[in-house]
């Protein structure tokens, strides 16, 4: 095993927060005396852009001469606590029916944080999947860059197909082997 290796451990962990302009955020661990750095760059080798406040992440450490930082997001939780915003829409639709939805590649055609929502496209398919940011926000995401890869669980709503959750295609990947 090398030095590197050694020093490495696995930590459990909440977003504290973090900005994608800025390219970095902060993880805060019962597992860690100090914040933990974490960089964009990090979590795109994970497969997102962003991740949301308070989401759940267990990452490998290392400390470095400017402290302790994350070199690999190993999984990503949403956020605790939060209801699943689905309204009307789905019923009576619980967190094992949802994870019991199957997974559908799909791209993001458009995503504007402002608004609060934006659209997405099933391969294979023509119809747009509607995309809130609720949705995202409770799936781990803070934002979506259109052209960006995931998976989509969808249900049929009042005026079409909606998400009801965002998994980035990295992990959709790995869930399926």
């Amino acid at each position: 095993m090398t030095e590197e290796q050694e020093v490495m451990q696995v930590v459990h962990g909440r977003v504290k927060w973090f900005d994608p302009s800025k390219g970095f955020g902060f993880i805060v661990s019962d597992d860690a005396e100090v914040d933990i750095l974490l960089h964009a760059n990090v979590l795109r080798n994970y497969g997102q852009g962003s991740v949301a406040d308070g989401a759940g992440i267990v990452v490998r450490v290392q400390k470095t001469q400017r402290g302790v930082q994350a070199v690999e997001v190993v999984s990503i939780e949403p956020p605790e606590g939060v209801v699943f915003p689905l309204a009307d829409e789905a019923g009576q639709l619980l967190g094992e029916d949802i994870l019991a939805l199957a997974m559908e590649p799909a791209r993001v055609k458009w995503f504007d944080k402002g608004k609060g929502f934006g659209f997405g496209n099933v391969f294979g398919r023509a119809e747009d999947v509607f995309i809130h940011a609720e949705v995202l926000r409770v799936s781990g995401f803070a934002d979506l860059a259109a052209g960006e890869a995931v998976a989509l669980r969808i249900i049929e709503g009042k005026r079409g197909r909606m998400a009801v959750q965002v998994v980035s295609w990295e992990a959709a990947a790995r869930e399926a082997t």
